[in-house]
């Protein structure tokens, strides 16, 4: 829950220029996530969340992706990867809304040599494999660490 969360959090902080706690609640509520302050400021303190000042004012940015830890695979696996379907070299993972990129940050800093690159969208993360063969595997490494 905690990482979906967060991948929420995120997500809304780069769609919208948010200027405090309150506004980013109100968002998160209306993606259907109810959090308290306490849980919140925890949040931000964890995402590694600054004010920035811009045009318009000042609101919360994340730090650039290079200075903040990744993202541990097997904890946003669980709750992460919806299902996944596959066509030639290429794997499609779903994902709930706003969680695809946290998705693909775990799965960028791991490497790993199967996989040529990704692109991830709001609920949707394309892997594209070396081979047909190389998305099989990574199919069956993301099935066995989510459990189904």
């Amino acid at each position: 829950m905690k990482a979906k969360r967060h991948a929420v959090i995120l997500h809304l902080i780069r769609e919208h220029r948010i200027a405090n706690q309150e506004r980013l609640r109100e968002l998160l509520l209306k993606q259907g996530v109810e959090v308290t302050q306490a849980t919140l400021s925890r949040d931000i303190r964890e995402l590694g969340l600054v004010k920035v000042t811009g045009e318009g004012g000042t609101y919360y940015a994340a730090h650039d992706a290079e200075l903040l830890p990744a993202p541990h695979l097997a904890a946003l696996i669980p709750s992460l990867l919806l299902r996944s379907d596959g066509v030639a070299s290429f794997l499609v993972l779903r994902t709930p809304t706003g969680s695809a990129s946290a998705l693909t940050a775990a799965l960028d800093h791991l490497g790993w040599p199967e996989v040529i690159g990704s692109i991830a969208g709001d609920d949707t993360v394309l892997l594209i494999c070396k081979t047909v063969a190389d998305r099989q595997k990574i199919a069956k490494r993301l099935a066995d660490l989510s459990g189904r």
